[in-house]
């Protein structure tokens, strides 16, 4: 349902400012409906969406509208730059943008946010054509200069070069002129074979400073008068705060002053030691409202319900029930994947200091404007006298593109004289997550006598994110989309959440009757948020564990079963093929050992990935090596993508194998890395990522690494002990009776 943005839909203007060449483009936030022709304008840049500044001294500098993660943006997003632009890597360098969903919109939403593996995909063309643009205009100037013909010169390397006379002008002496120049109409990009920088693998540019500590995460944040906070939230979701008697809180050396919430207390104290002291002294007596006996078990009965219904129609191609019936085999089943935590490496925290005048946040966020705007809803001010200072974010995974930890902080901070750093816990911070939803599937499929597929159901049942996030976060996007002329994707929005279904609604395989459908069932007052791809993350491992599931049944290979339904899909098959070579498909394991496969196409990237997997007699799970091929379009640097590819498979090995919230008494029971737990760096597996060499367009790759080992780790349990996981964590399922 995504629209690819065409050359011709970028605005591009360049204009002089503060003794240098200020270059911006802005992009129409999700349609190419109604393109814009190229203007440039002397008083200033029209609109942009992203900035280059080009000082007398040549230094460049790339007004960075994402954040970095852990991603690699922060290399990529100057990769892209600095190839049009001719200037050498290390020339760069990067400024946090400024809130402004006006400026610094990602296309693909038409909000400034870094999620959804969108950074590369988004900004693949507009960086490229900035860069371009602005070269265009320094040799231009170059050209004027020496009166000559603008042919007879090109740029290198941040300088520009009359090829006849060897001449040479730096980018620095030219920005003067170059700002009073208009840009050509259509400057052309760089044909790919004189590419220098994009696929080479370049080193990481944040990488030295997080080595020597010089990198500022939000949690470094140190001001003067700075006091540190924590706090106590209600245990039980949706409960309130009866009473607190903070009397020995306000004894201990170094507590300033208690501050009271609607549902949380916060100890204000000189340093982090003293403010937890202080929470574990007060007193506290909660109104735990409806959900003081809510459980897991409860959460499960309400979906299992809900699951019996129709849903809305995600997709339906065909006559499922027809082909059904004529079936010469069918087999249905039921899948579940728990409430997840992000557990990001630095805790959610955020700095603030409110005054009568406004309110400056040093946060690391994903989503600047919305941090902006909760700010400035919760202190009444205008949002221009909300100030964000963006830091690098320790771990985001979704976590940081919300913004109640920010709404708190700015709530304590209206009550502290002076700047104030609230920090959660590890367990505060667990405990009180937006955590990936539950999901309850029912898959079903109808078999002809080959054992082939002729009928496929599926139904998602589960909270509905884009519905929140759409209506409290996105009001904005749904006004843009709807001008833009997306009705038929704003109704989707409506009644389907799409994220909830991607991965379900378009598997690569051949179904010729398919029809998936899309159940709302929301746990009581329990946040659900993004999660390192969340439809995704459920779809791929309920699809291609029941693609194993039907495999099995028909004693087909699990390899050989896929790749004859991917004739229409040949990057699928690509990649399938690659991974099963390299991991050496069909080789002997020692006993208790197997090997499993999967399949992912979500996010714009097909990726397939084997995992080999020994279970102990006592039921212990060891993944020792996972093999990766990775089709993600045209790819900017190898390295980065075979970094998010191992950090995914991590990530998404820790979930399936542990991860998991569970609730009790209305409280969630997971506290730490004790009982939440992670791969640790001796159960890491051996992590082999092969690239495919591709000229499509670049895909995504934060993001699918995690969704597509899960059900490979699953399908090598079954092929090692022949029993199927439907549910995840694997956890204690192995354990001898």
């Amino acid at each position: 349902m995504r629209r690819e943005l065409s050359r011709r839909t970028f605005l591009q203007t360049g204009a002089a400012v503060g003794g240098g060449l200020l270059l911006g483009f802005t992009l129409p936030p999700l349609s190419p409906l109604s393109p814009l022709p190229p203007r440039v304008r002397n008083d200033g840049p029209f609109a942009p969406n992203a900035f280059i500044r080009i000082d007398r001294d040549g230094r460049v500098t790339l007004i960075m509208h994402k954040v970095e993660m852990g991603q690699g943006t922060y290399t990529s997003m100057p990769m892209l730059l600095a190839e049009e632009l001719e200037v050498e890597l290390s020339q760069v360098r990067l400024e946090h943008a400024p809130p402004n969903d006006a400026l610094y919109a990602e296309p693909l939403f038409g909000v400034q946010e870094t999620g959804g593996s969108t950074s590369v995909r988004g900004n693949w063309e507009p960086l490229r054509r900035a860069g371009a643009g602005a070269r265009a205009l320094l040799v231009a100037a170059a050209a004027q200069t020496w009166n000559v013909d603008t042919s007879s010169c090109h740029a290198t390397g941040g300088v520009v070069i009359h090829g006849p006379t060897g001449r040479t002008l730096a980018y620095g002496a030219l920005v003067d002129r170059a700002a009073t120049l208009s840009l050509p109409g259509d400057v052309p990009l760089k044909h790919p074979k004189d590419w220098k920088l994009i696929g080479t693998p370049a080193k990481r540019l944040d990488s030295p400073d997080k080595v020597n500590g010089k990198a500022q995460y939000g949690i470094d944040v140190r001001l003067p008068g700075l006091k540190v906070a924590t706090v106590a939230v209600c245990p039980v979701f949706g409960g309130k705060l009866a009473s607190v008697d903070d009397s020995r809180a306000k004894a201990i050396p170094g507590v300033h002053q208690v501050v009271r919430l609607a549902d949380a207390v916060a100890v204000v104290a000189e340093h982090m030691w003293a403010a937890q002291q202080g929470v574990a002294a007060l007193d506290i007596r909660w109104d735990e409202g409806p959900n003081a006996q809510l459980t897991t078990a409860d959460i499960v009965r309400q979906l299992d319900a809900a699951s019996q219904k129709p849903g809305v129609v995600a997709r339906k191609d065909g006559d499922v029930a027809q082909a059904m019936a004529g079936a010469a085999r069918k087999i249905e089943a039921i899948y579940q994947v728990p409430f997840l935590a992000h557990a990001t490496m630095e805790p959610v925290n955020c700095t603030v200091h409110v005054r009568p005048d406004g309110c400056d946040l040093w946060v690391g966020t994903q989503v600047p404007t919305f941090a902006q705007t909760a700010a400035a809803k919760v202190t009444g001010l205008p949002k221009d006298s909300v100030l964000v200072h963006n830091h690098l974010l320790g771990g985001g995974f979704g976590r940081r593109l919300e913004v109640d930890f920010i709404v708190r902080a700015v709530e304590i901070a209206k009550q502290v004289a002076g700047p104030v750093k609230v920090v959660w816990t590890r367990e505060a911070d667990i405990q009180h997550d937006m955590y990936r939803p539950y999901y309850y599937d029912r898959i079903a499929a109808g078999l002809d006598e080959r054992g082939t597929p002729i009928a496929w159901s599926h139904r998602v049942t589960g909270s509905s994110i884009m519905a929140r996030v759409t209506s409290e976060l996105f009001p904005k996007t749904l006004r843009v989309m709807r001008a833009a002329g997306w009705h038929q994707l704003v109704a989707m929005v409506k009644g389907l959440d799409v994220d909830a279904v991607e991965g379900a609604a378009e598997p690569p395989y051949a179904l010729p009757n398919i029809r998936v459908e899309y159940v709302r069932q929301e746990p009581p007052s329990i946040p659900t948020a993004f999660w390192r791809g969340v439809g995704p993350t459920h779809n791929i491992f309920v699809v291609e564990s029941f693609i194993d599931e039907l495999a099995a049944a028909t004693q087909h290979d699990p390899f050989q079963y896929r790749r004859a339904l991917l004739d229409q899909s040949p990057r699928a098959k690509g990649v399938l093929e690659l991974a099963a070579l390299q991991a050496g498909w069909g080789r002997a394991l020692a006993p208790g050992s197997g090997r499993g496969i999967s399949l992912l196409h979500a996010f714009g990237s097909y990726i397939a990935q084997v995992a080999e997997v020994s279970v102990s007699k006592q039921g212990d799970v060891r993944v020792g090596r996972v093999v990766c091929a990775v089709d993600c379009g045209t790819i900017v640097n190898p390295d980065t993508v075979k970094a998010q590819m191992e950090s995914g498979i991590i990530f998404g090995i820790s979930a399936a194998l542990w991860g998991e919230i569970t609730l009790k008494n209305g409280r969630v029971e997971q506290h730490n890395f004790n009982d939440y737990r992670v791969l640790r760096l001796p159960e890491a597996p051996v992590i082999e990522v092969h690239l495919v060499q591709s000229t499509a367009a670049p895909g995504g790759v934060g993001e699918p690494g995690t969704s597509a080992v899960m059900p490979a780790v699953a399908n090598a349990i079954f092929a090692a002990t022949g029993k199927r996981i439907r549910k995840l964590p694997v956890k204690d399922q192995l354990r001898p009776a």
